[in-house]
């Protein structure tokens, strides 16, 4: 009892408390809110604590860094989880910059990212439903989706597919395979 009580006091009790003296901004409300469902539902059903020890762990820390910062709903579902290797930090630093581009170009509220992984073999897909664009039409200049997005995943040994059109919204795939251990 006293171990569930320090837990609901210095998470829930504490995020109402923000919520109450944060009423007046909805974006902001909302955004705790996930937050500390999120945190909620793993601690009660007994998962550990995120942390970026593992795939769903930095992809939690991603997304929720992301959705902090730019006051936007990042919905995130995990099919298993991994420990990290060099190969899956560069899948992780490519979906930080998926999700970070499609916050602030595709003119949405929410981003949908999905990870999966089967044997080795990791994807994660970064969705929105937003402005789309034309990827051939990038400028030469812009390394965003040339060199931290592509880029990062070929030298990892992996791969980045862009699906996008003016008005279709835009999907980010992702594939890499982990590092023998």
């Amino acid at each position: 009892r006293a171990e569930m009580a320090a837990h609901l006091h210095d998470s829930v009790l504490q995020t109402l408390a923000l919520i109450q003296k944060r009423s007046g901004e909805p974006a902001e409300v909302g955004t705790l809110a996930r937050s500390q469902e999120r945190e909620l539902r793993y601690w009660l059903y007994g998962a550990a604590k995120l942390n970026a020890d593992s795939l769903a762990g930095a992809l939690e820390e991603v997304c929720s860094e992301i959705e902090q910062r730019r006051r936007i709903v990042v919905e995130l579902v995990t099919v298993g989880d991994c420990p990290l290797d060099d190969h899956v930090r560069a899948l992780i630093a490519a979906t930080s910059e998926a999700v970070n581009n499609e916050s602030k170009f595709a003119g949405v509220d929410r981003v949908s990212v999905f990870s999966e992984l089967e044997g080795h073999n990791v994807q994660v897909f970064v969705r929105d439903r937003g402005a789309g664009f034309d990827p051939e039409s990038v400028p030469e200049d812009r390394q965003g989706i040339r060199e931290s997005i592509i880029g990062r995943m070929r030298r990892h040994g992996g791969d980045a597919i862009i699906r996008s059109s003016p008005g279709s919204g835009t999907e980010v795939e992702l594939q890499v395979t982990r590092e023998e251990s």
